[in-house]
Formats: C-alpha cells, sequence, structure tokens
C-alpha cells in the first residue's frame, strides 16, 4: 500500500518535506517512524488523515500521516 508522509520541524532536517512511501498492508504508524529512522522521541505530534493518531494506528492504502516535534515556548 501507498501513503503519504509529511515532517514538521527538525524532523524535516536531512530528510524530506512530504514523501510516498510504500509500505505492507496492515503496517503502522511506528512502522513509517522506524521506515524513516525517525527519532521516536522526537515524535511529539502524530496525525493521519488530520486526526490525531497512536503510534500503534492501522494505515490503510492512500493515508495522510504526519509527524511533529515538540513545540516550543517562549
Amino acid at each position: 500500500m501507498e501513503v503519504k508522509v509529511k515532517l514538521f520541524g527538525d524532523l524535516r532536517e536531512g530528510r524530506f518535506a512530504e514523501n510516498s512511501t510504500q509500505l505492507e498492508d496492515n503496517s503502522r504508524v511506528i512502522d513509517v517512524i522506524k521506515k524513516h529512522n525517525l527519532p521516536i522521541e522526537h515524535v511529539a505530534i502524530c496525525m493521519v488523515n488530520s486526526q490525531q493518531a497512536e503510534f500503534g494506528q492501522i494505515l490503510q492504502n492512500q493515508d495522510t500521516v504526519a509527524f511533529s516535534p515538540p513545540v516550543g515556548g517562549m
């Protein structure tokens, strides 16, 4: 299956802003994190199709997964 992956903030450094990736059926959000070597401790926000998601959520073909690092305050 194919999913779109969006990275924000520091997670983009040395990677990409948006990319399509191939995954096996029944893959989970955590599989995307591992496939793209994202440091799990830097993933503070995870969204699937603009809805908050957990790392264990199962993905569907054509889903959009977005990851954001922690956001600093003042």
